[in-house]
C-alpha cells in the first residue's frame, strides 16, 4: 500500500477490492481475507481493513455470514470514463442485483460448466464426488508399505502402456465378482479415469473413420465434450423411466452410442430389460458398438446392480470404470475394455499419449483389491452415502415441496425437477449468490426439459446438505 495516499488508504483499498471483484479476480461466492490475516499482509492497522470492507458492503458488493465470514454478494460492472477512449480511467459501478444467468458467462479459455466447475462456494452440493474424508488412508498407507517393500528397481522404469500387470489381473478378477464380467488380464487397460477412456475411444473411433456417437438426453455434459474434442458429433437419444429409447437411437443412424445403463446419469433411471434386449439387437443387427460407462454400478441401496452389458455382449461392447466414485478422483485410475477390433488401436493411443499410468498407485490399488480392504471400503461407503441420501430426500420434502426427486435408489446424486416458469440456470446462479453450488440439469441436456437441478450427497456433510437445501428454497421462492 505504499502508492496509498496518507490518510485514504481505506478508501484505496476499497477501491483496489471493487476493482478485483469486477474482474473476476474476485469472484462472487468468495470469500475475502480475515481483517486480522490482511491487515497483516499489508502493513496497516486492523481498522484500515475494517473501514474497507465496511464501504463494500455499503455498496452492496459484499456482505457478512458471521463465522463464515465476509462473501462477496454481487460483482460491480467497470466501465470507463467517457471520452476516455481505450486509455480512459476504469471505474466500478454497483450492480447489486445482477442478472443471475450473467454468472455463468464464459471466462476466457474455458466454457461455462468449468467455470461453476471452479467458482468457490461455501457449501458444495455438485454431483460426482463420493466421500472424501472416508479415504481408507490407514489401509492405503499399509497397501503402499507392502508394495514398496517387495517391489524390485525394475519395476520404477518404464512399463506395460496397459498398466500393471498386477492390477489388471486384480481388476478382471474384480469385474468377474462385482460385475459378471469376464475377460483375461491382457485385455485390460488401465487409463487415467473414465475420462481418458472416452477420449482415447473417441481418438480411435474417429481416426477409424467414424463421425458420430449418440449420447442419453439428458446425459453426462463432460462426457459428452470429451466425445466432441474427439470431434465426433454427439446426436442426442431420449431417456424415459426404462432408459434409452432405442428406436429413437435408430432414427440417429449412429454407429456407436455412449451409455450409462446401471445408473443413468443424471436421471438414475435403469436401463430396463426390454431395452436392453433391443439396445443388443440393435448392436448385432447394426454392427454397432455401445460404449458403457459403468457409472455409479457399485453404489445400489435397494437391490444388486444389473450385469453389466459387457456381460451379455463381449463383441459389440467398449466398457469404461474406475474408482473416482469409490476411492477418490484425484487417484486418476480407470480402465477400458475394448472389443477385439479396436483394442490395439486403443493401447497404441494410450502409449502415444502419456507411455503408460503411474504404477504405484496401481500396484497399491491392486493390493486393496485382492486384500479385500476395496470391499470392505464398499461397504462402510454405501452405509455412509445412504444416511446423506436420506438426509437430502428429508430436506427437500421439508425446504422443497414442489421438486420431483429421481435416481433415489442408487449412485451420490439425485436429480430433481421442477413445473416451473424459471430457468434452472438462473436457480444455480440464485443459489450460489447464497453460497451453496448446483448443477442445473439443463446443462446436460441437448432438447428442452423441464428446468431441475443435479445435487450431490455424498461428499457434504448432513448439517451442510440441510443448510444448503434450506438455501436452496430461499432462492426458488425469490425465483417464483
Amino acid at each position: 500500500m505504499d502508492d496509498a495516499p496518507p490518510g485514504g488508504r481505506a478508501d484505496w483499498l476499497a477501491r483496489r477490492l471493487r476493482l478485483a471483484i469486477a474482474d473476476g479476480r474476485l469472484p462472487v461466492g468468495s470469500r475475502l481475507p480475515a481483517t486480522r490475516t490482511l491487515a497483516g499482509e499489508l502493513r496497516v492497522s486492523r481498522g484500515v481493513i475494517t473501514e474497507a470492507y465496511q464501504r463494500l458492503s455499503e455498496d452492496g458488493h459484499v456482505a457478512g455470514r458471521g463465522r463464515n465470514g465476509t462473501v462477496v454478494v454481487a460483482a460491480p460492472v467497470t466501465v470507463r470514463s467517457e471520452g476516455e477512449g481505450a486509455g480512459g480511467v476504469e471505474r466500478a459501478r454497483t450492480q447489486p442485483h445482477p442478472p443471475p444467468s450473467t454468472l455463468f458467462a464464459a471466462v476466457p479459455g474455458t466454457d461455462i460448466f468449468d467455470a461453476l466447475r471452479v467458482a468457490p462456494a461455501r457449501i458444495d452440493l455438485s454431483p460426482g464426488v463420493p466421500d472424501l474424508a472416508a479415504f481408507p488412508r490407514t489401509a492405503w498407507l499399509r497397501a503402499e508399505r507392502t508394495v514398496l517393500k517387495e517391489l524390485p528397481a525394475s519395476a520404477f522404469g518404464y512399463g506395460d502402456p496397459r498398466g500393471a500387470r498386477e492390477l489388471r489381473v486384480a481388476l478382471a478378477h474384480w469385474l468377474a465378482r462385482s460385475r459378471g464380467i469376464r475377460a483375461d488380464p491382457d485385455e485390460v487397460l488401465v487409463t487415467a479415469g473414465t475420462a481418458q477412456a472416452l477420449t482415447l475411444a473417441g481418438q480411435v473411433l474417429h481416426d477409424d473413420g467414424m463421425r458420430a456417437v449418440a449420447v442419453e438426453d439428458p446425459g453426462a455434459l463432460g462426457a459428452r465434450q470429451h466425445l466432441r474434442n474427439a470431434r465426433l458429433d454427439t446426436p442426442p437419444v431420449p431417456v424415459d423411466a426404462d432408459g434409452i429409447r432405442v428406436d429413437a437411437l435408430e432414427t440417429t443412424g449412429a454407429p456407436a452410442v455412449l451409455l450409462t445403463p446401471a445408473h443413468q446419469f443424471p436421471t438414475g433411471v435403469v436401463l430396463g430389460g426390454r431395452r436392453r434386449r433391443a439396445l443388443m439387437r440393435w448392436a448385432t443387427e447394426h454392427d454397432g458398438l455401445i460404449i458403457e460407462d459403468d457409472y455409479d454400478a457399485e453404489h445400489r441401496y435397494d437391490r444388486a446392480p444389473v450385469p453389466a452389458l459387457r456381460s451379455l455382449l463381449t463383441e459389440h461392447v467398449l466398457y469404461t470404470g474406475s474408482v473416482s466414485k469409490l476411492l477418490a478422483p484425484a487417484l486418476r485410475i480407470g480402465w477400458a475394455i475394448a472389443p477385439p477390433r479396436h483394442r490395439d488401436a486403443l493401447v497404441a493411443a494410450k502409449r502415444f499419449a502419456d507411455l503408460g499410468s503411474a504404477v504405484l498407485p496401481q500396484l497399491v490399488l491392486a493390493q486393496l483389491m485382492e486384500s479385500g480392504a476395496l470391499e470392505r471400503q464398499l461397504r462402510l461407503l454405501r452405509g455412509r452415502h445412504r444416511r446423506r441420501r436420506d438426509a437430502m430426500i428429508a430436506a427437500i420434502r421439508s425446504r422443497l415441496r414442489d421438486a420431483v426427486v429421481h435416481g433415489a435408489a442408487a449412485g451420490l446424486h439425485l436429480t430433481i425437477t421442477f413445473d416451473a416458469a424459471f430457468r434452472d440456470t438462473d436457480l444455480a446462479a440464485a443459489a450460489l449468490l447464497r453460497g451453496v453450488k448446483v448443477q442445473p440439469l439443463s446443462w446436460h441436456g441437448q432438447r428442452p426439459h423441464r428446468p431441475g437441478l443435479v445435487l450431490g450427497y455424498a461428499a457434504p456433510t448432513a448439517t451442510d446438505i440441510a443448510e444448503g437445501i434450506s438455501l436452496l428454497g430461499d432462492a426458488v421462492r425469490d425465483l417464483a
